[in-house]
């Protein structure tokens, strides 16, 4: 097999920044004229830097994700899925005669996409890397680039079993990357309700309760692009009211490294201070919350008891 060079993989993001950056300043002009809440500068330069640290990590991982999805692709179960080769791919005609494998992969790499980031709520020790994008109190297009460069090193592993059952490893990367650039849009206040929208797509309404702290709001959609995986699996929430941005417990700092590794370093402490093998465990693949001797402070069981209350 003839190996792959990454960097001749035509990344759409790569294209999109500069829209990314007109969509910034123009989101400012309109809450400006609008006279919504000054944003905060220096906030956004956080996440702006949070982002570029990010795209350096994944420009990395990206080339040995490539490289890797490319040796698996020799051991796929359908051949109908994708070309033979790389070259392959680049050919217009197999594309024309094979437009529906484009439609599968959109569903399968949503629905990867889905339950990547659910299980990046709901697990502790991948909640240590994703709580990054969600540590900002503003919310607004540059909180979108808020991205998180330890959660980049493994993101891609979710995606493994797409090339092993025939998709293409450049199909796959193409439509993640694609998503990437549909959920930078979703962050933003301007932006109300949609309509008819907002039963099948993800949107700027759905992922602003994504993004709350209120206990209603938490770990709640969790949709890349289409939201009829919340709507199936049960972590659908309508925006009922402005949420408060964040996380439970903000941590008020425009500090990179502090925003990189503060969660983690509360795990550690956690993991030491725990009375036994099996706390620990418990402690690193719980949801954030659980606590085996104080009160139980998980989404769920808060949510269940504002239920009660009401």
């Amino acid at each position: 097999m003839k190996l792959f060079n990454p960097f001749d993989f035509n990344d759409p993001v790569t294209y999109a920044i500069p829209g990314f950056i007109i969509l910034i300043i123009t989101e400012w002009y309109v809450r400006k004229k609008l006279n919504y809440k000054q944003l905060d500068y220096k906030e956004s330069a956080a996440s702006i830097g949070m982002g570029l640290v990010s795209v350096f990590v994944d420009i990395g991982v990206k080339a040995v994700a490539i490289g890797f999805f490319i040796w698996l692709y020799q051991f796929r179960l359908f051949d109908n899925l994708g070309p033979a080769t790389v070259e392959g791919f680049f050919d217009w005609e197999w594309h024309k005669t094979h437009w529906w494998v484009w439609i599968l992969a959109f569903f399968a790499d949503d629905f990867t996409f889905y339950w990547h980031h659910r299980l990046s709520h709901e697990i502790r020790l991948l909640w240590t890397a994703h709580i990054n994008h969600h540590s900002s109190i503003e919310y607004n297009l540059s909180t979108a680039l808020r991205q998180s460069p330890k959660e980049y090193l493994y993101k891609k592993i979710w995606w493994i079993w797409m090339p092993l059952v025939g998709f293409h490893p450049l199909m796959i990367l193409t439509l993640m990357q694609l998503s990437l650039i549909y959920q930078f849009v979703l962050h933003t206040e301007v932006i109300g309700k949609l309509g008819f929208l907002e039963w099948f797509m993800n949107t700027p309404s759905h992922h602003r309760v994504h993004h709350g702290s209120n206990i209603l709001y938490l770990d709640k959609n969790y949709a890349g692009v289409l939201i009829i995986w919340d709507r199936l699996f049960g972590s659908f929430q309508k925006e009922e009211f402005k949420p408060d941005y964040g996380i439970t417990k903000n941590i008020y700092t425009y500090n990179l490294v502090e925003i990189t590794f503060h969660e983690f370093r509360a795990l550690l402490q956690d993991v030491r201070n725990a009375k036994t093998f099996r706390e620990k465990i418990g402690y690193l693949l719980n949801a954030p919350g659980w606590n085996p001797h104080g009160e139980d402070q998980r989404a769920k069981t808060l949510q269940k008891q504002l239920k009660n209350n009401h």
